[in-house]
């Protein structure tokens, strides 16, 4: 669990709000983490599934693997995206679900939901609904999604176990979960955690990765399935990064769990 002071929290979430505004609204730029078509292929997404998506959907690419992997997702699904972006996740499971499902889109920054309501409109994806907000505190009813997907997101929330309780509540029963992220294998120093910059660095907000599955599992999730575990961290182009990542034993796990 990640224990913070009350006002440093709003420090945390203006960080990484900034941080995203600037991969939307200049995706042309390089970042200390891996973004655009090259950072989708990097982590796992099949060229032509990307190719049904518009490029200004993946050019804003910041995920962290391909939760997909987990095949989680089924005709007919109300499906909720949390940290959609600019909408590479969210139209690909627009697509998945079918004209006769429905996908939430989920996300913070304004700027990144400016891009997703673009996007939607692109594709002409009526089945796409946007949702402005974070996880803590989810705009939708209880018991209303069969699977919730998100990527390289919640390790940058700062209450983790109010989130996942969050996510428990809106699957239905028998609802499923398909996460990439970032976890650790060492813990990281609360001195590290308070600082808001570093939160936005992808690094210092993740948790080890037994605590971190241990959370969900607290929540009320179970059947936990890890797909992969690989080292994200290698693409990124800042060397300070990539020393940073390795001292903390950082990396990506993909995982599925579900709602009993």
């Amino acid at each position: 669990m990640v224990a913070l002071l009350s006002d440093k929290k709003e420090f945390i979430l203006a960080a990484v709000k900034e941080m995203y505004t600037e991969v939307a609204q200049h995706p042309e730029r390089t970042f200390h983490f891996p973004t655009g078509r090259s950072a989708c292929l990097f982590v796992g997404y099949p060229g032509d599934q990307l190719d049904a998506v518009p490029a200004t959907a993946v050019e804003s690419f910041a995920g962290v693997g391909y939760p997909f992997r987990s095949a989680a997702i089924r005709k007919n699904d109300v499906v909720l995206d949390i940290g959609s972006g600019s909408g590479t996740d969210a139209l690909i499971a627009s697509g998945l679900v079918g004209s006769s499902g429905k996908v939430y889109g989920l996300d913070m920054t304004a700027a990144m939901l400016e891009k997703l309501r673009a996007n939607i409109a692109k594709t002409g994806a009526r089945n796409v609904e946007v949702l402005e907000g974070n996880a803590e505190a989810i705009p939708l009813p209880s018991a209303t999604v069969d699977v919730v997907t998100s990527n390289g997101v919640l390790n940058l929330v700062p209450d983790k176990p109010k989130a996942f309780a969050e996510i428990f509540r809106v699957l239905k029963p028998g609802g499923r979960v398909q996460i990439a992220d970032i976890v650790v294998g060492r813990p990281i120093s609360e001195e590290c955690r308070s600082n808001p910059q570093l939160w936005a660095e992808c690094v210092v907000g993740a948790s080890v990765e037994d605590q971190y599955l241990g959370m969900l599992a607290n929540a009320g999730l179970d059947d936990t399935t890890v797909l992969r575990r690989f080292d994200y961290f290698s693409g990124s182009s800042s060397e300070s990064t990539r020393r940073v990542a390795a001292s903390f034993a950082a990396h990506t796990i993909e995982f599925s769990m579900s709602k009993a």
